[in-house]
This record gives C-alpha cells, sequence and structure tokens, in this order.
C-alpha cells in the first residue's frame, strides 16, 4: 500500500502534539490512576479510553489509518472490565489493575502491529479518490 502525503498531513499519529494529546496523556492519566483510590481509577480510566477509543475512530475516518479502525473499538470495550472492577462486581487488588492496565496497553499494541503488519499502515478506501491517490493524481479505469 501507498502512503499518500494526504493521508500522512492528516493521519494524527503523524504530529507529536496530537500524538501526545490523543494518546499519550490518556495513558499517562491511567498509569497515575494507579496511586489513586478504586472509585477514581475506574473514572479516570474510563475517561481516558473513551478519550482515546473516540481518538482512534476519528482518526480512521480522517486519514483511514488502519490500526485505528481497530484500537478504536478495542478501547472502548475495555471499558466494560473496568466498570466491573470499578463498581466491585469483581473483587481484584491492585495486581488486578495493573494486570488489566497491562492488557489494555499491550492489546492494543498488538492490535497496531497485527493490522499494521498484514494490512499496510493505510487502507484502500472505495471510490474515485483512492484511486486518484494510488495513481498520482490520474483517473484509471479499473
Amino acid at each position: 500500500m501507498t502512503n499518500t502525503p494526504i493521508q500522512t498531513s492528516r493521519d494524527w499519529l503523524g504530529s507529536v502534539r496530537t500524538s501526545l494529546l490523543a494518546w499519550w496523556m490518556p495513558k499517562v492519566a491511567i498509569l497515575a490512576g494507579l496511586f489513586v483510590p478504586m472509585s477514581a481509577r475506574a473514572v479516570i480510566w474510563i475517561i481516558a479510553l473513551i478519550w482515546m477509543g473516540t481518538a482512534c475512530l476519528l482518526n480512521a475516518k480522517r486519514c483511514n489509518r488502519t490500526h485505528c479502525r481497530y484500537t478504536g473499538p478495542y478501547y472502548l470495550a475495555m471499558i466494560v472490565p473496568v466498570f466491573v472492577l470499578g463498581i466491585g462486581v469483581v473483587s481484584a487488588g491492585i495486581y488486578g489493575w495493573i494486570s488489566l492496565g497491562l492488557f489494555i496497553v499491550g492489546g492494543s499494541g498488538l492490535i497496531w502491529w497485527a493490522t499494521e503488519r498484514t494490512w499496510g499502515k493505510f487502507s484502500m478506501r472505495a471510490g474515485r479518490s483512492s484511486l486518484r491517490d494510488v495513481f498520482g493524481g490520474q483517473k484509471r479505469r479499473l
């Protein structure tokens, strides 16, 4: 797959500032949440997961970044186990929370690696604009 300038320039991962704001600050908040009481930790983690999941979905829509199409829903799905631990349905100490945090971060890293290795950094969009991107602005018929 080709990485077109249009896709790269619209990719939030290409900007240090937006990458920090969209993904790294929430990950730091998740880490910092380990040092606060469980109820506050659950709220911090849920907000961070909503933030990162939404950022991934918006980035996937902006530039068709392959892994963002999968990590967005993954982050949003990880709200469920955080909520379950947070309201005490399942009892877990700090090691349970650390394990869940490692699962969240490790899982998103695995999704990133597997999807971009398999399908490339950007996915093909259907339609003429994709063909123009791939063939350098020239219209071609298949």
